[in-house]
């Protein structure tokens, strides 16, 4: 592999890190949900709404801050966005009621929505070609890097800060757009489009008529993988505190094993696609995640629970850690900084009921989030599979411009 220039490790860590930071944000509201509740004294159901409507909202940001970045480029449009996300996140420490926060969130939603698609699309317009599949799992890593950091802040300071102060910590990130402005270039496939017919950079609509079936295949695949993630980190924080009883240090201690794990396995699957193929691979990640299951969500010592949990995130990392580039590939290149972020929003937005979904079937089963936790993971992980064997069988769906 060729030596990278200081420009493209640059490009490649201000990605990583607007989508760490800004999913740093959304996991400090799942380690939250029932102080808030407590807070403004209404159940953990309502807040949970907070999930649901950021999720809802992802696509919104990731079709109009995308259509931004193709206009206006990738540089300006990210570090606008960063701004705004920091900004909403220091705003949801002073909501005074679940109403407020809620609209906050909403609005923290259409942001969070448009960081993928531009960031991963700066990334992999900068980077040597051999290098897609190890960028790939890098920057999805940046996810449950965000999460990684949300545990060890809400391990640490919980306590003596309280959740408001939490989500004012997370409006840090604000100072990445200094970072961006002084040591990243816009991408130069921008540059050297920019001077094309608008409507030659902008056709999104007629280019996904032609390619409907792959569109259709992206929605579906999306909100699958999302199932997959957030069926087995949103409700897992409130499975140790409320059916274990374990206290904020012990939650987040497991909360950062398993996210340190998530890191490795989008790292370490994302460059094996580069070998064995991106299809290969995310559905072997999917099939180890099954055997997981049963240390993950039904033990009941702590230690084994942590190992599960290492486990089964090592494995939906690992599979996630393939789609930026999957998505990419798959998708029209004329569409890339648009399409490829806005399915996996709709994919989120799908899948946005998973936390209420899940928080329903663990109270019909006696409180049990095992259980819950179990038929999401089992269920979206043999979806997974079943669409990679349709894509290793269909190879006539390639993108057309």
């Amino acid at each position: 592999m060729k030596k990278w220039s200081a420009n493209q490790i640059n490009t490649v860590f201000a990605a990583l890190s607007s989508w760490g930071l800004d999913a740093f944000d959304f996991f400090l509201l799942v380690f939250v949900i029932d102080d808030i509740a407590t807070s403004f004294s209404v159940t953990k159901k309502s807040v949970s709404i907070a999930i649901f409507l950021t999720l809802a909202l992802r696509p919104v940001g990731a079709f109009f801050i995308g259509r931004l970045a193709e206009q206006y480029g990738r540089k300006p449009v990210l570090m606008a966005n960063v701004a705004l996300f920091s900004i909403l996140s220091a705003l949801s420490a002073f909501a005074p009621n679940l109403i407020i926060f809620l609209l906050i969130r909403c609005v923290y939603g259409v942001a969070m929505g448009g960081i993928w698609g531009v960031a991963s699309s700066l990334a992999f317009e900068t980077i040597p070609k051999e290098a897609k599949g190890f960028v790939s799992g890098l920057f999805q890593a940046g996810y449950p890097l965000g999460y990684l950091t949300a545990s060890v802040v809400y391990a640490l300071f919980f306590d003596a800060l309280g959740w408001r102060n939490l989500f004012i910590i997370g409006a840090f990130p604000i100072f990445l757009v200094v970072y961006i402005q002084f040591f990243v270039q816009e991408s130069a496939v921008w540059l050297a489009s920019k001077n094309q017919a608008k409507a030659e950079r902008t056709r999104i609509l007629p280019v996904a008529m032609n390619n409907w079936q792959i569109c259709l295949f992206a929605i579906i695949l999306m909100t699958c993988f999302n199932l997959f993630s957030h069926g087995t980190q949103d409700s897992y924080p409130l499975f140790l505190k409320e059916q274990h009883h374990f206290t904020p240090h012990i939650v987040g201690g497991i909360a950062i094993a398993y996210n340190i794990a998530s890191i490795m396995g989008g790292i370490f699957f994302g460059s094996l696609s580069q070998k064995i193929g991106r299809s290969k691979t995310i559905a072997l990640a999917a099939g180890l995640s099954l055997f997981a299951i049963p240390l993950w969500a039904f033990s009941n010592d702590m230690i084994l629970l942590g190992v599960g949990a290492f486990i089964m995130q090592f494995m939906v990392q690992g599979a996630w850690g393939v789609i930026p580039v999957y998505l990419n590939e798959l998708l029209p290149a004329s569409t890339r900084t648009v399409l490829p972020g806005f399915f996996y929003q709709m994919g989120n937005l799908f899948a946005s009921a998973n936390l209420i979904i899940q928080i329903y079937i663990a109270e019909y089963f006696n409180n049990n989030y095992g259980i819950a936790l179990a038929i999401v993971a089992g269920f979206a992980a043999i979806c997974i599979m079943i669409l990679m064997r349709y894509r290793m069988t269909h190879p006539q769906l390639v993108p057309q411009e």
